[in-house]
């Protein structure tokens, strides 16, 4: 297909947007400046002065604040100044105090003592900030220190920050549970003044959330006048954010940032669309309009949404181009630390052309080269397509451009509802995590390892935070008991009797060797099972999933860091390569990788179908798409908002019946599952479901009659519950997700120095877990947390309540076309493409296929009775 590029009406972020076009975010961009009323903001303000800029309304706001003693959220867009406006208080409180305040004295130096915490989500992010920090502080003429500690810092950096920690510490939430577990830094944490949580939306609906909640609680007990501070860009929620941050009983402001901020939206259109839209491929038909892009001055972030695709494409870059070996590299998390680190200098320094990347680069670095994004693929959430065109324009007054490539034809849609939302301000709200208790059980033996501690004072402490403000006396009970002895079935074993408790009610732990042991197992972040990757030179080249490393033998080729590579052998969890010349090999797949539409998204892409139902295409997107909507309208239907579509026909497959629910995959996976054995009871048949984000497919090998009333009776939401937990075969869903817990909790341990345990040893070791707990202490809340976490997280039992609740006052619209609509085709496709062996053989099929289709669909063309693949 020949592509050209048009560049589409954009979204502009602007004090003045003309209306219809452009939205007005703000009415002022810049502070109305009245004499600084101290030494320290004069400073700040003859800084920026020297450098063009004047600061905003929200970071004198956010430096007065912090000068109140106040703490809060700090709502700003990405590249507006969110790093001084957070850390100027603390500087501005420092130059104003002059030269008394004593600096400490080490080997590295003299500087200022330990005052501010920085907690990042990711550890690229870290790094950028510890360098834009440092620039800050030497601009002003601090005499700070500011060092990073994270997964990637040295044993000897580390051992430095044993004795005397910097000024500032940029860290990790693993990091800080870390430090907080070692004696000899009690005291320093006892000087802080300012913790900050950068990108604050990233954290806060995940375990490591919780940790940092638990990790600032500690920080606050340790001082109670220390400063909390929230940076968040794209979030919903605010409010809820603000307090999830703070806890319960602590107040604290919102702070938005009222400036100018440029985000052009645009999309990159095919010259002709395919109005059976496969899903199956990467988009690289767009390859040759991306290629051009890049071409251009400047330097680009390609963000994918998977680390296969970002392998893929990266490799079709270099293919068509190898003039451009070296101006064009890929960044995702498996790739070795080394070989990430240089690539964001690189980018830094401007030498790159493009990166190919995944969400390893979606939050808040600060590359100020880099002048444009591409996103591959619907962005899938609105605050992500947000978050990503901010890595462009990455300063105030800079606009942020992302330009958006389909993958297939539906994904124009989304884009359009994309760019709609963000004109609305409708961003994805994020919601706080409730009470793991798994990472309570870790946290009370970190505690422990720091020194004797208080029972009843730690109690306070951990209910002080927003995730566990309700916990219970009883619940707490069962944590102390569970570090104390290992609970009711694990007290014959010592190792599980982590911590001694006293009769004073102090909290200790029981060994030395049980600290440094429970020291390696602090974080929340488990993975599939990866072994490491090295080439039989010795070089480390990243991280490779165990479960697509043990589907090949040696001498198979596969690529990775788009480098053909031929696997020589596997041994205690590493796996030896060796680098071979241009030889085709498969792309390594990554679980978890796909993203689902989010909600608000999903409801977004409705309101669009709803108006090219009524005959309006309002951009260049939905023109485009015309083609295939009109078509399904033709031959089907084109669903209004408060219309549920059911498409039913007979092939030599079976009897199909297709339900365009357009709620997302995860949902559609939850239905696809709950309607099927609903069915399978009422009729006794066997039913294969398939779907995707617009819709699902219900397989059946023999016809069943299904009126409205029976279709009603299948989407109920009465019995949810108990009808999900047995067609999901909940229980061994539990028994898988309890690896993750008995992880967290400490029952299990994923590595220890020179004994790395593959996937396969810690599933065996959970499920020992999990079966003991079962048959001999059932009431363990353990087990009630993996059941609660499979049906919260893996089954979104709330958005399926949600879904079916708004389905029953939907109106049923039941066909039956005499072939694949443009929106059953891809869920059609998707499931030859999964049962079909070769994939040779599932895309031949679904060409002739398409052929088929397109056939009965051209202007002449006589319609066939049915499908007959």
């Amino acid at each position: 297909m020949v592509c050209v590029f048009i560049t589409i009406r954009s979204v502009q972020w602007s004090d003045n947007s003309s209306p219809g076009s452009r939205l007005r975010l703000s009415r002022m961009s810049h502070a109305t400046l009245n004499q600084p009323v101290s030494v320290g903001q004069t400073r700040i303000v003859d800084l920026l002065a020297s450098r063009g800029q004047r600061p905003f309304a929200f970071q004198l706001q956010a430096w007065q604040a912090y000068l109140e003693k106040k703490s809060g959220l700090l709502h700003a867009p990405t590249g507006s100044g969110k790093t001084i406006a957070a850390i100027g208080g603390a500087m501005i409180e420092r130059l104003n105090a002059g030269p008394a305040q004593k600096p400490s004295k080490s080997k590295r130096g003299t500087t200022d003592p330990f005052v501010v915490i920085w907690i990042t989500p990711m550890r690229a992010l870290a790094t950028d900030t510890a360098h834009a920090i440092t620039a800050l502080a030497g601009d002003l003429g601090l005499n700070w220190s500011v060092e990073v500690r994270s997964s990637d810092t040295t044993a000897t950096t580390r051992k430095k920050q044993r004795s005397r920690l910097p000024t500032v510490l940029v860290t990790t939430p693993e990091s800080l549970s870390l430090l907080i577990s070692y004696p000899d830094l009690q005291q320093q944490l006892i000087g802080l003044n300012l913790a900050v949580v950068d990108e604050w939306h990233e954290l806060l609906s995940t375990k490591r959330g919780v940790q940092a909640e638990l990790g600032l609680a500690q920080l606050r007990s340790l001082n109670p006048n220390i400063r909390t501070w929230g940076l968040s860009a794209t979030i919903g929620n605010l409010d809820q954010a603000r307090d999830a941050l703070l806890g319960p009983h602590n107040q604290g402001n919102v702070i938005h940032a009222e400036v100018a901020k440029l985000l052009s939206v645009e999309s990159m259109i095919p010259d002709s669309i395919e109005r059976f839209a496969w899903a199956g491929h990467v988009g690289l038909k767009m390859l040759k309009p991306v290629l051009e892009e890049l071409e251009k001055p400047g330097s680009t972030l390609v963000f994918a949404n998977t680390r296969s695709q970002t392998e893929v494409w990266f490799r079709a870059i270099i293919e068509k181009r190898p003039d451009w070996v070296g101006q064009v590299a890929i960044h995702h998390g498996s790739l070795d630390r080394k070989i990430r680190q240089q690539v964001e200098q690189m980018l830094r320094d401007g030498t790159l052309r493009a990166v190919v990347c995944t969400s390893s680069l979606d939050l808040g670095v600060d590359f100020s080269a880099v002048d444009r994004v591409i996103q591959i693929g619907g962005p899938k959430g609105i605050a992500r397509l947000m978050q990503r065109a901010g890595r462009s324009g990455h300063r105030p007054g800079q606009m942020s451009r992302v330009i958006c490539v389909p993958t297939h034809a539906m994904e124009l849609v989304e884009f359009s509802a994309a760019r709609e939302a963000i004109a609305h301000r409708r961003v994805e709200s994020r919601l706080p995590l409730h009470k793991p208790l798994d990472l309570l059980v870790q946290h009370i033996v970190t505690v422990a390892s720091g020194g004797a501690c208080d029972e009843s004072v730690l109690k306070n402490e951990v209910r002080s935070t927003h995730s566990y403000a309700d916990l219970t006396d009883q619940e707490w009970n069962w944590a102390i008991d569970f570090v104390e002895r290992g609970g009711p079935t694990l007290g014959a074993y010592p190792q599980f009797a982590k911590v001694i408790r006293s009769e004073t009610g102090q909290l200790n732990i029981a060994s030395e060797k049980l600290a440094r042991m429970h020291r390696l197992a602090i974080g929340t972040i488990t993975s599939d099972g990866v072994l490491s990757l090295v080439t039989t030179g010795g070089k480390k080249l990243g991280t490779i999933e165990e479960q697509f490393i043990g589907r090949l033998r040696p001498g198979d080729a596969f690529v990775f860091a788009g480098r053909p590579l031929e696997l020589v052998g596997v041994r205690q969890m590493t796996a030896r390569v060796r680098l071979v010349r241009k030889r085709a090999g498969s792309v390594p797949q990554w679980a978890g990788g796909r993203f689902p539409m989010s909600s608000m998204l999903a409801k977004a892409v409705r309101s669009r179908l709803q108006e090219a139902r009524d005959g309006q295409f309002v951009d260049d997107e939905m023109q485009r798409v015309a083609p295939l909507l009109q078509l399904q309208a033709k031959w089907s239907l084109l669903p209004a908002a408060d219309e549920l579509l059911i498409e039913s026909h007979t092939t030599r497959e079976g009897h199909h019946h297709f339900l365009f629910g357009f709620l997302g995959r995860l949902v559609h996976e939850g239905l696809g599952a709950l309607v099927g054995y609903r069915l399978k009871r009422l009729a006794d048949v066997p039913v294969v479901a398939t779907y995707n984000d617009y819709g699902l497919e219900l397989l059946c090998p023999q016809a069943i009659d299904l009126d409205e009333g029976t279709w009603r009776m299948l989407l109920t939401p009465d019995r949810l519950i108990e009808d999900l937990l047995a067609c999901m075969n909940a229980g061994q869903l539990a028994r898988r997700q309890f690896r993750e817990i008995a992880r967290v909790a400490g029952l299990v341990l994923a590595s220890s120095p020179g004994a790395p345990r593959s996937m396969r040893q810690l599933q065996a070791s959970s499920e020992l877990f999990f079966d003991v707990f079962s048959d001999f202490d059932p009431q363990n809340l353990l087990l009630e947390q993996a059941r609660r976490e499979v049906l919260n997280h893996q089954l979104e039992i709330k958005r399926l309540t949600d879904a079916l609740m708004a389905l029953a006052k939907k109106r049923l619209v039941l066909t039956k076309p005499k072939r694949l609509t443009p929106l059953a085709f891809p869920i059609w496709a998707q499931r030859i493409g999964s049962q079909t062996i070769r994939v040779e053989e599932a895309q031949e099929r679904i060409a002739r296929m398409i052929a088929k289709l397109e056939r009965d669909a051209g202007a002449n063309a006589t319609p066939s009775p049915a499908i007959s693949d």
